[in-house]
């Protein structure tokens, strides 16, 4: 049971990194209270599943490639309902340059239908490295391919 439960958080990053947008879809319940607070200063909100793709779509194609490695993942099941902690670590790259973003997460899963589905996802930011410019220039290589 927990390996399927790491599986969904994994599949989360994985479909990101590979642009993978059913992937993503498919670790994600249909609204999920999405918290970056500590990373952006804007409080956690709920957000619709199609809301989360469609701003990753236009954000995380703008860069060359990403990398997200998952560790030490500490999973407490109780019935239907898992909470997981683990710490992440985000590589973004657009040429020789890199932003990395490092934190631990809080990310709960529900059970339905023999599926784990991620319902809260919290980033606890301990602290970010390297070209602080390339989040918004990635953004902005998006906005001109559309």
């Amino acid at each position: 049971m927990k390996d399927q439960i790491i599986e969904t958080v994994a599949a989360l990053f994985g479909g990101a990194d590979e642009r993978d947008w059913a992937k993503v879809k498919n670790s994600l319940a249909e609204n999920i209270e999405l918290d970056y607070s500590s990373m952006t200063g804007s409080p956690a909100s709920i957000v619709a599943r199609e809301g989360i793709i469609t701003a990753w779509r236009g954000f995380l194609p703008g860069f060359d490639k990403t990398h997200h490695q998952l560790a030490d993942f500490y999973v407490m099941q109780n019935g239907t309902i898992a909470h997981v902690h683990y710490y992440g670590k985000a590589d973004h790259f657009i040429g020789e340059e890199l932003w990395t973003v490092e934190g631990t997460y809080d990310t709960e899963l529900i059970e339905t239908d023999g599926k784990w589905i991620i319902t809260k996802h919290k980033l606890n930011l301990i602290k970010q490295d390297g070209n602080m410019d390339l989040p918004a220039l990635a953004a902005a290589r998006v906005s001109k391919q559309g």
